[in-house]
């Protein structure tokens, strides 16, 4: 078998330097498990089941998208030429837009985004090129499924693919214990793709792409750049642990704390219940290098009646955030801590009326 880089080089799993023609431009999640998952999904799928106009392989280009203060898009990043593909990202209206998968309830900017998906819908245009289902627990299962029951795709190589974005992505963990000590590769690929520094102004999430269409996760992690960013990581993860139980205080059910003075790229986002199990939300403060966010979430081992809990993708909208209905966040932009925390007392005013 041909090695993952030599394919990745050629072109026929991506375009590493930006050279050459493009055929298909894939948009996705970034600093997310998922996110870099669907991409990988989408990658197989459109590459075994999508033909080129002119039979030749296709070339990949991949572009990570985050959620931020302010427009989401640029027209000018969509190929002219080719097909542009979003994955576990929310729609774009753009009429450059070829392929699109999500899963969130927030995928939507506008109504009149999501007017114009359901036309495509209603009128048969793009019911075999956009798929928008909020029930799937990842994007990566949402493409797999597609992949084989439209398409026929042989989905058993992906078992494990699948299996851990499901996990990951619906926090599907057995314990608080096993999602923060990170045991299993998938937990400790998690914490490399959401929290490494970029390289060069680029996310290292792309590079993990073309080795997830190819390899096992183990096999991933063995690789040599992700066991040099693996180390620094773990301490810094010990670290903010050490720094959230400095911080966090839970009361009426809430967990709420502000790491904002110390910016970090990302954290474990169950360490709020692996300190507290008896908190049902969580409300954290923080900041990165583009944004000061506002994380909402519920502890996913409450023993409380899914009836009972709030609908946390809904709380955040109000504030031009989104999410899931059980998990979800808000960007501010980095000078705006202000109303970020302001936003931060209101969410946490309306769980503690909710029952906590």
């Amino acid at each position: 078998m041909v090695s993952w880089w030599v394919r990745y080089a050629v072109g026929v799993f991506g375009n590493p330097e930006g050279r050459g023609d493009v055929n298909c431009r894939v948009f996705y999640h970034d600093k997310c498990f998922d996110g870099a998952c669907s991409a990988a999904m989408f990658t197989r799928f459109h590459t075994e089941c999508v033909k080129a106009a002119d039979g030749s392989a296709w070339r990949y280009a991949y572009q990570g998208l985050v959620h931020r203060a302010g427009s989401l898009f640029e027209e000018s990043w969509f190929e002219a030429r080719g097909e542009n593909a979003i994955v576990d990202f929310k729609y774009s209206a753009s009429p450059k837009l070829t392929w699109w998968f999500d899963h969130h309830l927030s995928a939507f900017m506008t109504v009149k985004d999501e007017e114009r998906f359901r036309r495509g819908q209603m009128d048969g245009s793009e019911t075999m090129r956009q798929f928008f289902d909020p029930a799937y627990t990842s994007c990566t299962g949402l493409i797999a499924h597609v992949a084989q029951t439209k398409f026929g795709m042989d989905m058993v190589p992906f078992r494990e693919l699948i299996y851990w974005a499901n996990i990951v992505d619906g926090a599907k963990y057995e314990s608080a214990k096993a999602a923060v000590e990170m045991a299993e590769p998938a937990m400790k690929l998690t914490m490399v793709i959401e929290s490494a520094p970029d390289e060069d102004g680029e996310s290292v999430s792309k590079k993990f792409i073309p080795l997830l269409t190819e390899m096992p996760l183990q096999q991933v992690l063995d690789q040599p750049f992700v066991q040099e960013l693996l180390g620094p990581l773990l301490e810094q993860h010990f670290a903010v642990l050490e720094l959230i139980r400095e911080r966090a205080v839970c009361e009426r059910g809430v967990i709420r704390f502000d790491i904002t003075d110390q910016p970090t790229e990302g954290y474990n986002k169950f360490i709020p219940y692996y300190l507290f199990p008896e908190g049902t939300y969580n409300v954290g403060l923080s900041k990165s290098s583009f944004r000061t966010k506002v994380s909402v979430g519920t502890n996913p081992w409450t023993t409380k009646d899914v009836g009972e809990l709030a609908n946390i993708a809904a709380i955040c909208e109000r504030y031009g955030g989104g999410g899931h209905a059980r998990v979800g966040a808000i960007s501010f932009a980095v000078d705006k801590e202000d109303e970020a925390r302001a936003a931060v007392g209101e969410i946490v005013a309306e769980l503690e009326k909710s029952g906590a």
